[in-house]
Parts: structure tokens; C-alpha cells; sequence
């Protein structure tokens, strides 16, 4: 009996199964439906279950021998179903994602980089991993490499600076002649440069979020269009970066610590070198200490544009040849550091511009005098005097007796302030009249603009020394000049057409 009831519910089973899957003429299949879509061949169908694909790793997925197009498979590392395109040869992420990344690779601590990066790997000739261009590439943990790594204008990015690095223990990190992209990692070239980039001059570089520790070198950055560095920490390098001919160069929020190892860094932290069209370094500071230098233009580098340095902090104690800026060999001025392509303005260092320009020029020998003379009345003659000496130049020249000239970059309005000591040439007789002014030389030296508002009229006194002041504001472009003239207005009996100066003072600021 017991024999019978066995069968019969078996029986049951069976043709409970054959009635949920039904074949018709068009091979459709059914499963958990009686009904399947007309357009389907095999229909699913539940409201507490789902439907499980195979599941394996990416090294099992990338593994599979001969994969048909359209296969598809769960990839248990990167969180993700795959399908297979034959004809493009690869395996394309599929994502719910209207506008989700295309192109995308995680790189984790525990993949072997040869099978994760076998095609980095084959187009950089097995030298270099050299990257798929637009492809980004996440890093998850500490990723050791054994070979460097070229950029070619791809995304390399971590979620966490403190736990996704890429280490290279022995030789340079990032070679080859392009740019891309490096964010929110921590980047480690123990024994090599982290950088050792040689750019062909349209290639653009964005380095940001991240750290760079321990490593033998920074490196070298060359011939980029454009290098963007922002908020970056530099702990325990023993030395620093060298920028070379670079187009655009900015620099936002680097920090530099000094001092002891761990943190402390060592050598030159920044250093220019070449030509740049821009460089813009703002906030951020540089701890230098020692013999260290915290930035370097020593080689006098070209700057066609502009450059500006500011709010960067400077501090530490420095000792020997060490200094918080090593200065331009050609260009800059005593006390200074800089030439005339920067505006500098941060903490722990001479601030410098051509707003700050600054100049002064006066007759050192009062106890003799030199004779201007005026020949017609209305004429523009310029004061002579003996020859001048200079104080407090900064980009501003003192090079023609009783001329000071602008070196700026940059046009700008001076506030200018002059006097003059002077007496009436004797044998003379009657009074002369005189206005005394300031004059606009330019550029070629000659070109004379009498600046009719400063001018200050003189009722001689014969026999007797006479001192008075003249100013005004003056707006002078690159290599203009001023300098004091005086015309006679008057013309007496006997007109007295000459005047000793014993002393003449100029100051432009």
C-alpha cells in the first residue's frame, strides 16, 4: 500500500512540472507560468524568487576559453553582470545606468596584475602597464607594481588617500610622454621618481586629493600643457619635483612638511626650470628646514606670461645654504627673490609686484651746482644736475642722471614727489619767472609729455637759493620714465636765462 501512495505522488510531481513548463510549437518554455510571452522563448515567472546566473571571479570570467558573443556571467569582484561582444573582443559592463561609465577597470590589492592588466600590459611592449585612454581605472587597497605605469590620458582614481595606494618599490612609478589623470591616491617610488614624465607639448596632466610619501624623488614634470596640482600632502620624500617648460602651470594647496622622517621631507620641495607661459602656486605651505630649499628659480626661468605666488606659507628654520625661495640669478633685486614676471604675496618672504615698485634718486653733491639754461621763453628744458645717485630701487631704474624709469610689467600710476634747490645765475639783472614740472619720457627715451598738472610756479629771487616741491601722479607703462623740466615765462629787460641747481630729489612709488 504504502508502495502505491509513494508512486502516486510522484506521479503528482510530474505532472505538476510538465503542466508549469509548456512547449509549444515554438519551443517556448515556461517557468512558473503556464502562459509565456508570445515574444519570449523561455518566460520566467515569480514574485518571490529570482533568477541566479553564474557567478564567478574576474579571472575566472576573463579565462573562459572562446566565449560566445552575447554570453553573459556575474562578476563577483566588480559587483557586476558581463556579456561578452565578439566583435569588438571584449567583455562590456552592463549597468541600469542610462549615462554610467563605458569604459571602466578596478584594480584591488589581490589581483594578479599580469592576467587583471594583460592588455595594459601587452601595449606597453611588456615594459610598461600603459593605460586604455578614457578608461577609468579604480584602485581598491594597496596595489603593488612591478612595472611603471603610462598615463596615456587615462583616469586612475582611489576612494580613500589613505588606503588605496600604488607602490613601486624600485624604479619610476609614472614614465612614458603623456598625461591623464591621478586623484585621491597615495603614491609611493621607494627607490625611483614618482614621476618621470617627458611630455610632447599638447598633453595636459591633473594630479589632485591624494599624497605623496616616502619616495626617493617627486620627480620630473616636462612639457605638458597644462599640469594642475591640488591639495596634495608631500610627507617623508627625500627629495622634491622639478617643472620644466611647462605652458600652464598651477599649484593649489600643496603641502610640504619639514623636519625629522617620518614626515619631514628633504632636498628641493618645488623647482621651475625652463620656459612657462602661466605659473599660479596659491595657499598650501612650505616647512622647510635645514639645508632644504622650498623653492627654486635659480636657473632663471622664462615666464612669457604671468606668474603669481600667493598665500602660501612659508615657515621653519632653515640653516647653511638652505631658503625658503632660492632667487633668480638674473632679474631679481637685493632683498628680493624674484624678477619682474611675478606678483608674490605669502607669508615668510619679501612680498613682490609691480603695484610695490618703488625708486628714489637725489643729488649727492650739494657744494656745487650745475647750469640749466633757458634760451626762449614757452620751452620745455630739462633741469640739469649733477650726477644722481639711488636708493630703494625695486623695478625701478636709475641709469640717466635725474631719470627714474619703470620696470614693471604691468602699467600702473606712481604717486610722484620731487624738489628742487636752485639759485639765479649772477650778473643778471630783474626777475624771471619759471614753472617747474614733471615730464613723461618714453619708451625710446626722447619722446617728452610735459605733465601740465604738477607744474609749480617760481618768482626768482636773485642771489638767494631757492627750495620748493613738486608732485603729482604719474601712470607710466614698461621702460617710461620721469624727470623734472622747467620753462621760462617772462623774458625782463635783461632776462636772467640761466639757473644753478645745487641739489634735485626725485621718488616714485
Amino acid at each position: 500500500m504504502k508502495k502505491h501512495y509513494f508512486a502516486k505522488k510522484v506521479l503528482q510531481a510530474c505532472l505538476l512540472f510538465l503542466i508549469t513548463m509548456t512547449t509549444n510549437m515554438s519551443a517556448q518554455v515556461g517557468i512558473g507560468t503556464v502562459t509565456p510571452h508570445a515574444s519570449s522563448v523561455l518566460d520566467v515567472s515569480s514574485t518571490n524568487q529570482g533568477m541566479l546566473t553564474p557567478r564567478m571571479t574576474t579571472s575566472q570570467r576573463t579565462a573562459i576559453v572562446t566565449p560566445a558573443d552575447g554570453l553573459i556571467v556575474y562578476d563577483t569582484d566588480l559587483k557586476s553582470f558581463y556579456h561578452y561582444n565578439s566583435t569588438t573582443v571584449s567583455w562590456n559592463r552592463m549597468s541600469s545606468d542610462a549615462n554610467g561609465r563605458l569604459k571602466f577597470k578596478r584594480i584591488k590589492s589581490t589581483d594578479v596584475l599580469a592576467t587583471v592588466l594583460a592588455a595594459e600590459k601587452t601595449l606597453g611592449g611588456n615594459i610598461t602597464y600603459k593605460l586604455d585612454p578614457g578608461t577609468l581605472y579604480e584602485i581598491n587597497g594597496a596595489v603593488i607594481l612591478d612595472l611603471p605605469i603610462e598615463l596615456n590620458n587615462a583616469y586612475i582614481a582611489g576612494l580613500d588617500s589613505g588606503e588605496d595606494k600604488l607602490v613601486k618599490v624600485s624604479g619610476d612609478l609614472f614614465t612614458g610622454t603623456t598625461g591623464g589623470s591621478v586623484r585621491v591616491l597615495t603614491l609611493v617610488a621607494s627607490g625611483g621618481n614618482v614621476f618621470n614624465i617627458t611630455a610632447v607639448g599638447t598633453q595636459n596632466l591633473i594630479l589632485r586629493d591624494g599624497i605623496i610619501a616616502n619616495s626617493a624623488n617627486v620627480g620630473l614634470i616636462k612639457g605638458f600643457s597644462l599640469v594642475f596640482v591640488s591639495i596634495i600632502q608631500y610627507v617623508g620624500n627625500s627629495n622634491g619635483i622639478i617643472y620644466e617648460n611647462i605652458e600652464k602651470l598651477l599649484i593649489n594647496n600643496a603641502g610640504w612638511f619639514g623636519g625629522a622622517l617620518p614626515l619631514g621631507n628633504s632636498g628641493t620641495y618645488e623647482k621651475i626650470v625652463g620656459t612657462f607661459g602661466q605659473v599660479a602656486k596659491q595657499g598650501g605651505f612650505s616647512e622647510v628646514t635645514g639645508t632644504n630649499i622650498g623653492f627654486d628659480v635659480f636657473s632663471d626661468p622664462t615666464i612669457t606670461g604671468d606668474a603669481v605666488m600667493e598665500s602660501v606659507v612659508f615657515t621653519g628654520a632653515v640653516s647653511g645654504a638652505g631658503a625658503y625661495v632660492k632667487p633668480y640669478t638674473v632679474g631679481s633685486y637685493a632683498g628680493y627673490n624674484f624678477n619682474n614676471s611675478w606678483n608674490v604675496r605669502c607669508a615668510g618672504i619679501p612680498t613682490e609686484g609691480d603695484s610695490f615698485a618703488t625708486g628714489n634718486l637725489y643729488d649727492s653733491n650739494n657744494t656745487s651746482s650745475s647750469r640749466t639754461t633757458a634760451t626762449n621763453v614757452s620751452q620745455d628744458y630739462k633741469v640739469i644736475t649733477n650726477a644722481t645717485a639711488s636708493s630703494n630701487l625695486y623695478r625701478v631704474a636709475a641709469n640717466s642722471t635725474g631719470r627714474l624709469t619703470y620696470l614693471g610689467k604691468k602699467g600702473r600710476i606712481f604717486n610722484v614727489n620731487a624738489s628742487v634747490s636752485f639759485k639765479e645765475s649772477s650778473g643778471a639783472t630783474g626777475n624771471t619767472n619759471y614753472v617747474f614740472y614733471l615730464v613723461k619720457i618714453g619708451t625710446n627715451g626722447t619722446t617728452v609729455t610735459p605733465l601740465q598738472a604738477t607744474e609749480t610756479f617760481i618768482d626768482t629771487n636773485s642771489g638767494f637759493v631757492q627750495s620748493f616741491p613738486i608732485s603729482g601722479t604719474v601712470q607710466l607703462n614698461t621702460n617710461e620714465s620721469v624727470e623734472i623740466y622747467l620753462k621760462r615765462i617772462t623774458n625782463p629787460t635783461s632776462p636772467k636765462i640761466s639757473i644753478d641747481v645745487y641739489s634735485l630729489n626725485i621718488s616714485m612709488n
